[in-house]
């Protein structure tokens, strides 16, 4: 099984003992780590409410993705980890507009603390095909 590990700057760097992402060739599969809403730019938590918080972790998570040569059409699978279950519905609908047909499956979980106090933090798993 050959393992690569996947790193852009369009999303923000680890800020610890783990990869953007891993892509593996047994079936082409893409393990995202979690994203949490940094400017890949400042590596800052970013302003805003839980909706730009999400926001910025899709697009940390699109950059990934699309650093390993997938879109979020390749996605199979997602984790939400929310600090407030409270935030859920408006996390849910700026998710659902990056999956807008067809979306992966799916588990959100409210957990004690997120890294730097964020309110969301989303991985994924993508599969590519061929």
């Amino acid at each position: 099984m050959a393992r690569e590990v996947v790193r852009t700057e369009k999303a923000p760097k680890a800020i610890g003992p783990y990869s953007q992402a891993i892509k593996v060739d047994c079936g082409k599969m893409i393990f995202c780590s979690g994203q949490i809403p940094l400017d890949p730019q400042t590596g800052a938590m970013i302003e805003g409410d839980v909706a730009a918080q999400t926001r910025r972790v899709m697009e940390n998570l699109r950059a990934v993705l699309e650093a390993a040569g997938a879109g979020f059409e390749h996605v199979v699978r997602c984790n939400i980890f929310l600090a407030d279950m409270n935030d859920f519905a408006v996390v849910n609908e700026v998710y659902g507009q990056y999956f807008p047909k067809d979306p992966p499956s799916r588990a959100t979980v409210q957990v004690a603390r997120l890294p730097r106090d964020a309110r969301v933090e989303i991985d994924c798993i993508a599969v590519l095909p061929g």
